[in-house]
This record gives structure tokens, C-alpha cells and sequence, in this order.
């Protein structure tokens, strides 16, 4: 097995190609800005609990939806046109972060968004690197995801929602901001059946990395994101 323990202070880790079956490569280490902006360039991620150390993940295959390829429900379309949510980014971000953090999830116990990494993308947040994506009804935060922006990739952390649809719309306009952005990879990380409907798809990790190597050629979009005004997904 495959597992690396990382000493306290530093931003180096292994390769991600000696990730065990299951995709976990490391643990321990800390969660400053430098640790994670060194692991998102190297395709490797946080993910734990608050009885475990830290771990670190770089899974086989990877998850990923290509902007150019995403797909809109004919449904969701109909929502989107109706112009019931209003979407912002970076206006929300702990809002968002902490309403994903105590989401239920039907596969899952508990949270892995600890107050300990809550602190540490707050802090993502604050130097321009971890983004937030808001969908408000009524002035009311109903709908939501965060991620970390490097390159040419936004790498998604998690989304939620207190309404039907709204974390949905919010993902639209996101992608779409993506392709209109230069952006070329959203990082899904793990397989799932609802982002399947949008256009992800599974790659290699060799081959994700392959494709992260390269798009971390684009300069890093640091900085508060804001959307156009004349901007609409559809």
C-alpha cells in the first residue's frame, strides 16, 4: 500500500502516480495556501473527517466536464430562462462553504468540510484563488458551489442547495463562464450520477494529468471573480 506521511511544514508530496487503488496518496502535513495550491498543481486534494488526519487523494480515474461539452437539460433550460435565481460569484464565499459543509448527503455521514478546512479556503478565498458561485432568490442564498481556480482548471469542491435546481443553474453558469474565461478542465474529482447528466465524463489519471500540465501554462485568474453584466448561459 502505497501511503505517504508528509512532514508538518512543507509543499511537497509524492508522485500521484503511487496513489493506492483507492486513490489515497498521503497524510498529514497542514493546510496552509502554499500546501494546497502546491497539491491542486499536482492533481492531489484534501478529503477527510474530523476523526482522521489530514489525507491527501489523487484518484483513478478522475471526473472532469470539459466547458465546451456541457450538456443543459431541457428542463433545467426552461428554468434558467425563467430567471428565478440570480447568480453571483465571489459575493458569498464562507456563506457558501459553510451551507455546503452542513448539507446532508444521502452517501455519506457527517461532513468532510471541517471547521479546519472551512478555515483553510476561507483563507483560498482571501489571496484570490478559491471562488464561490451564488444563486440567490429573493435576496435569499438558496443555491451554491465552491472550487480553487489555477491555470486554466477550476477545481469543484462541493455544491448545495436549499431549493431545487438552484445549485444546478449555478453550475451552468459557471461552465459557461469557464469557456468564455479560456479555461479548458472542471475538475469534478469524484464520479458522480447527477454531474454525468451535465457532460462529465471519467479520464485517466495520467491522462488528467497530462491535460493539467498543460493547462497550467494559462496565467491563474486571481482575484475576486465578478460576471459580466451582459452575460446569460443560455
Amino acid at each position: 500500500m502505497n501511503v505517504f506521511w508528509l512532514p508538518e511544514k512543507g509543499v511537497d508530496f509524492p508522485n500521484p502516480e503511487l496513489a493506492d487503488a483507492e486513490g489515497l496518496l498521503a497524510i498529514g502535513g497542514d493546510l496552509s495556501v502554499e500546501r494546497l495550491i502546491s497539491a491542486y498543481a499536482c492533481g492531489i486534494f484534501p478529503w477527510y473527517n474530523e476523526e482522521s488526519p489530514i489525507l491527501w487523494w489523487s484518484p483513478d480515474p478522475r471526473f472532469v466536464l470539459y466547458p465546451d461539452n456541457l450538456h443543459i437539460p431541457r428542463s433545467l433550460r426552461r428554468v434558467i430562462n425563467s430567471r428565478q435565481f440570480t447568480i453571483t460569484m465571489d459575493r458569498a464565499f464562507e456563506q457558501v462553504i459553510r451551507f455546503c459543509a452542513c448539507s446532508p448527503r444521502p452517501d455519506q455521514c457527517g461532513t468532510w468540510i471541517v471547521p479546519e478546512m472551512i478555515r483553510a479556503y476561507c483563507e483560498l478565498h482571501l489571496h484570490g484563488i478559491a471562488h464561490s458561485v451564488e444563486a440567490w432568490r429573493d435576496g435569499v442564498l438558496v443555491g451554491g458551489m465552491y472550487g480553487v481556480s489555477l491555470g486554466g482548471v477550476f477545481f469543484g469542491e462541493s455544491m448545495f442547495y436549499r431549493e431545487p435546481d438552484a445549485s444546478k443553474v449555478a453550475l451552468v453558469w459557471l461552465a459557461r463562464f469557464l469557456r468564455q474565461s479560456g479555461f479548458s478542465m472542471l475538475d469534478c474529482q469524484q464520479v458522480t450520477h447527477n454531474l454525468r447528466r451535465f457532460g462529465a465524463e471519467e479520464v485517466s489519471r495520467n491522462d488528467f494529468l497530462a491535460q493539467l500540465k498543460k493547462a497550467l501554462r494559462t496565467p491563474t485568474r486571481q482575484g475576486l471573480w465578478e460576471i459580466p453584466e451582459d452575460f446569460f448561459p443560455l
